[in-house]
């Protein structure tokens, strides 16, 4: 079975503003790690801010986009800068991407906390690191390397 291609419908679009909505509120979000991410736009360079889920993992803590090429992944990589906030807490840092051996790991301890975005892995999540990094091409994962705050 092939994984799910992500589609930002009608449906996300709702769920994405109403998440957004409480954690600029602060307000958690059950079973999530949520944050808002703000990244510069690659070509307009305004800020675009989405919801995204932050995890720890061997004591680092990873950005993770379990949609692939997402637009907040490509602004990332034009400047690597992540600014992350809930409520009243703002966070600003470096971040660097993994490659696929490092990746492999975090993205199975993703799909592990956050289940609803198994559908678009081909790895399940009780296969090893290795399955998970097969396709870490496809699910780009950022450390969050340098707080600039």
């Amino acid at each position: 079975m092939t994984a799910r291609k992500y589609r930002l419908g009608v449906a996300r679009k709702t769920v994405n503003v109403l998440v957004a909505a409480c954690l600029r509120r602060g307000v958690p979000i059950a079973g999530s790690t949520g944050w808002l991410l703000t990244t510069r736009g690659r070509r307009t360079g305004a800020d675009r801010t989405t919801p995204v889920n932050v995890v720890e993992v061997g004591g680092e803590r990873w950005l993770v986009s379990p949609y692939g090429q997402v637009g907040w992944v490509h602004n990332i990589r034009a400047d690597a800068t992540a600014r992350l906030w809930r409520g009243a807490t703002r966070e600003t840092w470096e971040v660097e991407e993994a490659d696929a051996a490092t990746a492999g790991p975090v993205l199975r301890a993703y799909v592990r906390k956050l289940p609803v975005t198994a559908p678009f892995f081909d790895a399940k999540p009780g296969d090893p690191a290795e399955a998970f990094a097969a396709e870490a091409d496809r699910h780009p994962v950022f450390r969050l390397a340098r707080s600039r705050a």
